[in-house]
């Protein structure tokens, strides 16, 4: 049988996960392990993943309680990102083979059934089917669209990270990127005009590289197709040829468009939310899954030494979003209408000067999401390294929220 043939024992779990996508997946492993009796609830969940994902390399969990097998790690090493002068990543760049990622998720002593949680009621997951799972706690790993929220609300038009990238022999990306990762190049090769995009270059393992150009966020987020015609154009700049940029070919392209501004979740009893529906999103660079392997683990740590299952709704919501990390998501988020009432003129001088601070100040905005001090000190550090325009613009955005974004007509 396969995951989604298997049928739920009428047993009582101690956690139900509604939703199976990386989030729901970790909790649903981290929490199995340590003996708690798990059901995950999915519409699919027998589908693979095909989304890439990328981390900085001392993120991945390879050690600890959780530890993922390295056969994870498709790639890593080194990275670039260039914006008026090319500079080195802080720290080794890790690509993940999401194949063996999703394998090494899913383990056999989690109960899975096929089908979608609609609501909770009287200690109980309500299925689309009628079925009723009772339940100590429920996680909605649902993503963005918060299936068991009770808020209805909704931006009136989301902040979209979006982009299109095409797989490629490593000897024809070579061409393009000089054979490096490269995590940003926003030189504008492909001539159009507009608000800026960048190149997203990353071996996948073998002889295969991703090339994506990619848009941080925008409201709404840019096209698909004006996406895959930047990259077309980028790529024929760099030399390739017409027949070298597989664009038809949807066995060879990534499509990626996913909010990164979702409303804080407003929770019915019993229900806890994982990541993108707890807004674990990284609102500047829409990453979330080494944030939610982390976070799994904290989780179940918590749960596995609580037999009060009365306790394990409010301790389990300090685990996913303990106060400190509020506060730097906030901060962050303040971060996200900075990028949104940026001229578009003005994007590559910001990541020029971002990308020229100590390694700790970067990692210190990229990674380290419930280290209060540390993000502050880096947000200090990015405003002391603007010209007196950006650092205008910084203010703007900080204090008046995201507003009216810049048309994205002046050009470069």
């Amino acid at each position: 049988m396969g995951a989604g043939d298997r049928r739920l024992t009428g047993r009582r779990a101690d956690v139900l996960v509604a939703g199976g996508g990386p989030a729901g997946w970790s909790a649903a492993r981290a929490c199995a392990r340590r003996g708690l009796a798990v059901t995950l609830v999915d519409p699919h969940p027998d589908r693979r993943w095909r989304h890439t994902y990328g981390a900085w390399a001392d993120e991945v969990p390879l050690t600890g309680p959780d530890a993922l097998p390295g056969a994870v790690v498709a790639a890593c090493g080194p990275g670039f990102a260039i914006a008026r002068r090319t500079h080195p990543l802080a720290g080794d760049y890790a690509v993940l083979d999401t194949g063996a990622l999703q394998d090494a998720l899913r383990v056999p002593d989690v109960a899975v059934h096929r089908g979608r949680v609609v609501g909770v009621e009287d200690g109980a997951a309500v299925l689309d089917s009628g079925t009723r799972v009772a339940a100590g706690l429920v996680l909605d790993a649902s993503g963005a669209t918060q299936a068991l929220s009770r808020s209805r609300r909704r931006p009136p038009r989301a902040a979209e990270q979006t982009a299109v990238g095409v797989v490629v022999p490593s000897a024809v990306a070579a061409r393009a990127t000089g054979g490096r990762l490269v995590f940003m190049d926003w030189r504008p090769l492909h001539g159009c005009p507009g608000w800026p995009t960048f190149l997203y270059a990353i071996p996948l393992g073998g002889d295969d590289w991703l090339l994506e150009e990619t848009s941080l966020a925008r409201r709404p987020g840019l096209p698909l197709p004006e996406l895959a015609d930047r990259l077309r154009r980028r790529l024929l700049a760099c030399g390739l040829r017409a027949d070298e940029i597989p664009l038809d070919d949807r066995t060879r392209v990534e499509h990626v468009r996913f909010p990164v501004d979702t409303p804080p979740h407003r929770s019915p009893a019993g229900v806890v939310p994982l990541g993108a529906a707890a807004s674990l999103v990284h609102p500047a660079t829409g990453y979330s899954l080494t944030r939610s392997l982390e976070v799994a683990t904290r989780l179940a740590d918590v749960l596995a030494t609580r037999s009060d299952h009365a306790a394990w709704v409010d301790a389990a919501g300090r685990a996913v979003r303990p106060a400190a990390g509020q506060v730097v998501h906030a901060m962050r988020r303040r971060g996200l209408d900075v990028l949104l009432r940026m001229p578009p003129s003005e994007v590559p001088e910001f990541f020029e000067r971002f990308f020229s601070l100590p390694a700790t100040a970067q990692r210190g905005y990229l990674g380290a999401h419930d280290d209060v001090g540390g993000s502050v000190r880096a947000m200090l550090s990015v405003f002391r390294h603007l010209s007196p325009r950006l650092r205008g613009h910084l203010i703007a955005g900080s204090l008046l929220g995201a507003g009216r974004e810049q048309s994205g007509q002046d050009g470069y």
